[in-house]
């Protein structure tokens, strides 16, 4: 398919390669589409109330006031860190170590933020623990907001992943990661992945992802 080579590499090796060459050619394809009817999504229905959260430094904020400079979308990543919970999920925080780095970078096109239903002082501390600098990290405990939008079952929280949009000075729900959701499927760890680099990178080794391997809090040394 091209003429790059690399040392050592066998003929076998190079037909295996191209093979799946064209594999990711059209996964990538496909990835591009499925962004493109993303994009086509009609308003979903306008927020039920303007939600009152609690920002890091305990000022509340409510939801009309979480879109700034321009940027009419916004984005809430709801972190699995309930008030009952002795610590937050591994997961969610892999997550949110990735996301710190890159909400710099987003919050160019787009607003962000992310919600815990913890009290703000307990979502603060842990922020420090992990060196979480760029984060606008947000207290839903005095709102329903994980409740309306799914971010929590009774007092289980959830992860979930919704997008909103401003449009004439109303919010409206635009997209949520619902394959958790959907019963055909068996993916329902992984409706996430398109925002978590650990995986993507762990699929580019023989090894993969492996199907017994999990993010922890910390790892021995």
């Amino acid at each position: 398919m091209h003429s790059v080579r690399f040392p050592g590499e066998s003929v076998e090796y190079r037909a295996a390669r191209d093979e799946l060459l064209r594999a990711e050619l059209t996964l990538i394809n496909q990835v591009e589409q499925v962004a493109a009817h993303r994009r086509r999504l009609p308003l979903g229905g306008v927020v039920p109330e303007d939600y009152l959260f609690e920002q890091a430094d305990a000022k509340p904020v409510r939801l009309s006031e979480l879109f700034e400079g321009g940027k009419d979308s916004l984005i809430i990543y709801s972190f699995m860190y309930g008030p009952k919970m002795a610590r937050p999920c591994p997961m969610c925080t892999s997550i949110l170590d990735g996301l710190d780095g890159q909400a710099p970078h987003v919050t160019q096109r787009a607003n962000l933020v992310v919600a815990a239903k913890s009290p703000s002082a307990r979502i603060r501390e842990f922020a420090r623990e992990r060196g979480w600098r760029n984060l606008r990290l947000l207290s839903s405990a005095g709102n329903t907001y994980n409740r309306d939008y799914h971010a929590e079952d009774g007092d289980s929280q959830l992860p979930a992943l919704n997008v909103f949009r401003r449009v004439a000075g109303r919010v409206h729900h635009f997209y949520s990661t619902e394959m958790l959701y959907a019963p055909e499927s068996s993916k329902d760890t992984r409706h996430v992945d398109l925002i978590w680099p650990l995986w993507n990178l762990l699929d580019l080794t023989p090894e993969g992802r492996g199907s017994d391997w999990y993010p922890k809090l910390s790892y021995g040394r």
